[in-house]
C-alpha cells in the first residue's frame, strides 16, 4: 500500500514475528472484489465476537478472553489489528515477567497481610461496639 506498512512489515519479519496483512488465500487476493468481500465478511464475525465479549464482561463468561479471540480474528485480515494484538501480547508479557519479580511479590505479600489484618481490626471494632446482629428480624 503506502512506504510505511512496507516497512513495518519488513521489520516484524525481522523481530521474528509474522508479516503483516492479509492472511486470505491467494485466490481470494488476487481478485478485488471477492478480497473486499472476504475482509467484510473476517470484520463482521469479529465484531460479533467481540459484541459478545462486551456483553460477557458484566454477565458470566469470559469476556476478556472473547474480545481478545474477535482481535485475533480480525487480526487474520487488518493491519491495525495486528498491531494492536502485539502492543497487548507485548505489554501482558511485560506484566507477567514484573509479577514474577520476587521483590514485587514479597511487597504484595506485606501489602495484602497488612490489608487484611486492618479488616480484622475494623470488623473486631465493629463486633465490640455492634454486637452480631443479623440485620433481619426471624422472630418477629
Amino acid at each position: 500500500m503506502n512506504a510505511e506498512s512496507d516497512e513495518r512489515a519488513g521489520e516484524s519479519a525481522a523481530d521474528g514475528e509474522p508479516e503483516l496483512g492479509s492472511r486470505a488465500p491467494e485466490f481470494i487476493k488476487a481478485r478485488r472484489t471477492l478480497h473486499l468481500s472476504w475482509q467484510v465478511g473476517v470484520f463482521i464475525v469479529g465484531l460479533a465476537v467481540v459484541g459478545t465479549g462486551i456483553v460477557m464482561l458484566p454477565l458470566p463468561g469470559p469476556g476478556w478472553l472473547v474480545i481478545f479471540g474477535g482481535m485475533a480474528i480480525w487480526a487474520t485480515e487488518f493491519v491495525w489489528a495486528q498491531l494492536v494484538l502485539r502492543w497487548t501480547k507485548r505489554k501482558v508479557t511485560e506484566a507477567a515477567h514484573r509479577a514474577l519479580d520476587p521483590k514485587v511479590r514479597r511487597r504484595n505479600i506485606i501489602l495484602t497481610t497488612v490489608g487484611l489484618a486492618i479488616v480484622a481490626v475494623l470488623a473486631g471494632i465493629y463486633l465490640w461496639k455492634v454486637g452480631f446482629v443479623m440485620p433481619w428480624k426471624i422472630d418477629q
